[in-house]
């Protein structure tokens, strides 16, 4: 089931998160990598480094040991972005969450 994330502007620069708390306890996260469908609607990871992928800009990307949180910034208004969540957990084992977020010029 995919999640969905409330409107962004694209002028805003946001945090949006994902808590993993009851998928993985009592386990901790490891390490998590951000996704984006491309514009060629081809899974894409997001690199926190200025990069732009189909108009979205991961700008940081932190966790604490349950929540996963993406920055981002810019998107391209009336576009629908497919993202994905993947992180691997202190015990090894790897989920990944999809969830979208529409861009809206407010």
């Amino acid at each position: 089931m995919a999640l969905k994330w409330p409107n962004k502007d694209p002028d805003e620069l946001t945090d949006y998160s994902i808590d993993w708390s009851r998928f993985i306890a009592p386990a901790t996260i490891n390490s998590v990598t951000w996704y984006v469908n491309n514009n060629d609607a081809v899974k894409t990871e997001l690199i926190p480094s200025g990069q732009v992928v189909h108009g979205l800009q991961l700008v940081s990307a932190t966790n604490t040991d349950s929540v996963a949180t993406a920055r981002l910034g810019l998107g391209t208004d009336n576009i629908k972005y497919k993202l994905y969540c993947n992180i691997t957990t202190s015990d090894g084992l790897i989920f990944e969450r999809t969830v979208f977020l529409r861009v809206r010029e407010k």
